[in-house]
């Protein structure tokens, strides 16, 4: 029985890898290859989100999606994000992130981390939160971006937002480029949001010098940060 089982799973990923690649635009490898240097060229195909996202919906439509998602890790960049389209795709809000708990470990950069939105998350933030509070101290690049990133998505408007959540993304501490990213990107937004409360944390000096400077860069070049709030962020730019 369990290699009757293995039998179908490896079928079922033949089938989707040979739909995947029937996708492949050659053309459109190079330019992606580009934008992911940290991902060896041969392990992408080369296909369009869009294209990848309606696959998801076949293939979850189709309920074929089970096998695949246990076949984790998974060899093509591709595969990643359908992994994640699929998890998208999800109905039931606690699978959904029994899902992504399995899978994020697993995601090596930030295109496939970033362009997973499962809807779903919203039905019950409490939930949600438990989760994200474990992601952000997480040694794993990926997994603690998200969690940010998560943060960013969900908790900074009116009527979700705590200053203990600036507190929680203000602790973490990490040396990776795309932690860090993300934090000037959560401390950028939440400028834009809620910018009293986050300013403090610019005056008091509480961010690492690198990840304080971008945020503020950032903040500066967005149009939801008022001429007024952009003179005051400048002056509180420090040298590194």
């Amino acid at each position: 029985m369990g290699l009757l089982f293995l039998f179908f799973i490896i079928m079922n990923e033949s089938n989707i890898e040979k739909r995947l690649f029937d996708l492949q635009d050659k053309e459109y490898k190079e330019f992606q290859s580009k934008l992911i240097p940290n991902i060896n060229k041969d392990n992408i195909i080369g296909i369009r989100i869009p294209h990848l996202r309606k696959l998801a919906k076949e293939i979850a439509k189709e309920n074929q999606r089970g096998d695949f998602l246990n076949s984790l890790p998974h060899k093509y960049y591709e595969e990643n994000h359908l992994h994640s389209f699929l998890i998208e795709e999800m109905k039931d809000e606690k699978e959904c992130l029994e899902s992504l708990d399995k899978f994020l470990p697993y995601v090596d950069n930030w295109a496939v981390c970033d362009s997973c939105s499962p809807k779903v998350l919203k039905k019950d933030l409490d939930l949600l939160l438990d989760y994200i509070k474990k992601w952000i101290n997480s040694p794993k690049e990926y997994v603690c971006r998200f969690g940010i990133l998560s943060f960013m998505r969900y908790f900074l408007e009116d009527k979700t937002f705590k200053e203990e959540y600036l507190e929680m993304v203000c602790e973490v501490k990490s040396n990776y480029y795309y932690v860090k990213m993300m934090q000037s990107w959560f401390f950028a937004t939440a400028l834009a949001k809620q910018y009293n409360s986050t300013l403090k944390i610019f005056k008091q000096n509480r961010l690492p010098v690198w990840v304080h400077n971008k945020s503020i860069q950032k903040a500066i070049e967005s149009y939801r940060i008022t001429e007024e709030q952009k003179q005051e962020l400048k002056l509180l730019k420090q040298v590194n």
